[in-house]
């Protein structure tokens, strides 16, 4: 297949710099889609969903291009934590994951409807994470770092402090799996 344009369907500035980072290029256009959790669905099910309802709405309207679209939420306790939509939240969340261990599912999928293309799957990355007192977590939530991330901590900026170890993918705690991105676009031709 000879090289297309990429799409990133994300406005997330985490994929962007890791798609970068990885030499690729690609244009962004926001999906805007609806990212509700459907009731009993598994972690799995949720993120590679979102990632196709992503990825889809962008790529009905560029039928010859390929399109990426990924989601990534923590998951603890069998609930999923998205990003806060408060500072209370924030703090609820950091409480809630600080000495404990969680998993950062991360769901991908590439499209290219002028050729039938459809790649979609997911990774899980656990992370474990240090004590902290109340006082560090209100520190860190005024930093504002937490406030537009997957259960309120950045790995790849301050909230790296608090993770005390990691099994699996750092691109994906991130917000993509780089690797298996790029080993998928290889094959596709796309880089």
């Amino acid at each position: 297949m000879s090289k297309h344009k990429l799409i990133l369907a994300s406005s997330s500035p985490r994929r962007k710099e890791l798609l970068s980072q990885a030499g690729v290029q690609f244009e962004t256009i926001v999906s805007g889609c609806d990212e509700t959790p459907i009731p009993g669905e598994s972690v799995k099910e949720m993120v590679e969903r979102l990632a196709v309802v992503k990825a889809a709405a962008v790529a009905d309207q560029y039928c010859d291009s390929l399109v990426l679209g990924a989601d990534t939420t923590v998951w603890i306790d069998g609930e999923s934590l998205g990003k806060p939509s408060s500072v209370e939240e924030a703090r609820a969340m950091l409480q809630r994951i600080q000495g404990r261990t969680h998993e950062v599912w991360g769901g991908v999928a590439i499209l290219h409807l002028g050729r039938g293309i459809h790649k979609v799957w997911s990774h899980s990355t656990r992370v474990t994470m240090t004590a902290m007192s109340e006082e560090t977590i209100a520190r860190y939530v005024s930093s504002g770092e937490p406030m537009d991330k997957a259960g309120s901590y950045a790995i790849q900026g301050l909230g790296l402090q608090f993770v005390e170890s990691i099994e699996g993918s750092y691109s994906n705690v991130v917000g993509l799996n780089i690797t298996a991105v790029m080993r998928e676009l290889s094959a596709l031709g796309a880089c």
